[in-house]
C-alpha cells in the first residue's frame, strides 16, 4: 500500500488512471476517508490521473502530535507524484482545504470543485433548533470520550441531514455512511494541530481565477447551504449545482448524478 512520509506523518494515498492524463486531486470529507470517492473513480480515471489520500486523522494515514499544514501535505503528494497542476475536488472539510490551496498556491490549481464546503474564515451562522439539539448530543459524546458513539452521531447528522430520518433512506447508503466514519475512530487519541491559512480564504476567494464548480446537497446543514450561496455569488468564475435528495455526501448518496455533473463540467472547461 503506497504511503508518503512527510514531516510527522505517513500519508496513505491511491492513484488511478494514466500519469499522462490531466490530474485530479480528491480530498475527502471530515466524516469519511478516501474510500468515499470509490463510486466516481472508474469514470474519472478514464480520462484523468486521479489522486486521493487520507488526510491526517483519517483512514490509513498515521500522524504524530505535531503542527502541520493540510495544504503542505497536499502539495507534498503532488510533488511526490510529479504533478505540477491539478484540478482539486474536495468535499466538506476537504473542500475547505481545496479552497485554501487555490488561494495560497494558485499556480498549482487548474480547477476547483467543492461539495458541501465553505471557505476558511466563513462567519458562524445561527443553527436551527434541530441542529442545535443534535450538536448538543455530539458534544456530550465528545466530553464522555465515547468515540464510537461520536462517530455515529456525526455521520447521522451530516450524511442524512437534520431534516431527514435514517429509516426513510436507502439502507445501503446508511450502512456506507456509518462505515466511512467508523474507521476514523482509531485516530481519536491523535492530536495533530492544523495550521490555518492566514489570512483565511473568506475574503480572498474573489481572487480565484480558475474555473470553479460549487455544489451542495439540498438537505445539507443550514450553515453549509449559506456557504454555498456565498461562494456561488463571490468566486468570479463559479457555477453552482444543488444535488436533490442528498445531504452532505451526495457523491455517495447520488453517485450517478455527481459523476454526470463532474464529467460534464470537466469536459466543458477542458480540464
Amino acid at each position: 500500500m503506497p504511503h508518503l512520509d512527510v514531516p510527522g506523518a505517513r500519508l496513505y494515498y491511491e492513484t488511478d488512471g494514466h500519469v499522462s492524463k490531466p490530474a485530479l486531486l480528491l480530498i475527502h470529507a471530515g466524516i469519511a476517508n478516501l474510500r468515499m470517492w470509490d463510486p466516481q473513480i472508474s469514470a474519472l480515471a478514464a480520462e484523468h490521473y486521479v489522486i486521493r489520500f487520507d488526510t491526517r486523522g483519517f483512514g490509513q494515514t498515521s500522524t504524530d502530535d505535531v503542527a502541520f499544514s493540510n495544504r503542505a501535505d497536499a502539495l507534498a503528494l503532488l510533488d511526490h507524484l510529479g504533478v505540477a497542476r491539478a484540478t482539486v475536488i474536495g468535499c466538506s472539510r476537504g473542500g475547505t482545504i481545496a479552497i485554501d490551496l487555490a488561494v495560497e498556491h494558485p499556480d498549482r490549481v487548474a480547477g476547483l470543485v467543492t461539495i458541501g464546503s465553505g471557505p476558511s474564515g466563513f462567519p458562524d451562522t445561527e443553527l436551527t433548533e434541530v441542529e442545535d439539539a443534535r450538536f448538543d448530543e455530539i458534544d456530550q459524546a465528545f466530553a464522555a470520550e465515547d468515540w464510537h458513539k461520536l462517530a455515529r452521531l456525526e455521520a447521522a447528522i451530516w450524511d442524512f441531514g437534520p431534516l431527514r430520518r435514517e429509516e426513510d433512506l436507502d439502507p445501503e447508503f446508511v450502512s456506507t455512511a456509518y462505515a466511512l466514519n467508523r474507521v476514523n475512530v482509531v485516530h481519536a487519541e491523535e492530536k495533530p494541530v492544523s495550521i490555518p491559512l492566514e489570512p483565511p480564504a473568506y475574503d480572498r476567494v474573489v481572487d480565484i481565477e480558475v474555473p470553479t464548480l460549487i455544489t451542495v446537497g439540498e438537505y445539507d446543514m443550514s450553515e453549509v447551504l449559506a456557504a454555498y450561496e456565498y461562494l456561488v455569488a463571490t468566486v468570479p468564475d463559479a457555477s453552482g449545482c444543488i444535488f436533490r435528495d442528498a445531504a452532505h455526501l451526495p457523491n455517495v448518496e447520488r453517485p450517478a448524478d455527481v459523476e454526470r455533473v463532474l464529467l460534464t463540467w470537466l469536459t466543458d472547461n477542458s480540464l
